[in-house]
């Protein structure tokens, strides 16, 4: 047996969600935040039998999509100076997935 801990931008959980349960997969969803751009990303953990991993991180790519976001820049400055932030482009989305081993499983 198998754990998967996919992390997806905020943006995806809820389409990630849906087809991963579609898909006949157990979801435990939980808010996280973090990283670069301090924004809310979705932590799934999923527990599978080892040979249904590869089906659940091909439905967890096909629905969680990357893409460009324009992010404003915070440069340093003293109080009381203005600044204009510039805009830069960030990918964003996609997923970051870990799969674990799970020696004991129980479900009470």
């Amino acid at each position: 047996m198998k754990l998967i801990i996919a992390i997806v931008n905020n943006d995806d959980s809820s389409t990630v969600q849906s087809a991963l349960t579609e898909g006949g997969f157990f979801v435990t969803k939980l808010a996280t935040s973090g990283g670069f751009l301090k924004k809310g990303n979705t932590t799934f953990f999923v527990g599978t039998n080892d040979d249904k991993v590869d089906s659940a991180i091909e439905i967890i790519k096909a629905n969680a999509k990357k893409r460009v976001e324009k992010e404003p820049t915070v440069p340093p400055t003293e109080m009381g100076e203005f600044f204009t932030p510039i805009m830069v482009d960030v990918l964003v989305g996609g997923a970051t997935v870990f799969v674990v081993d799970v020696d004991r499983f129980e479900k009470i």
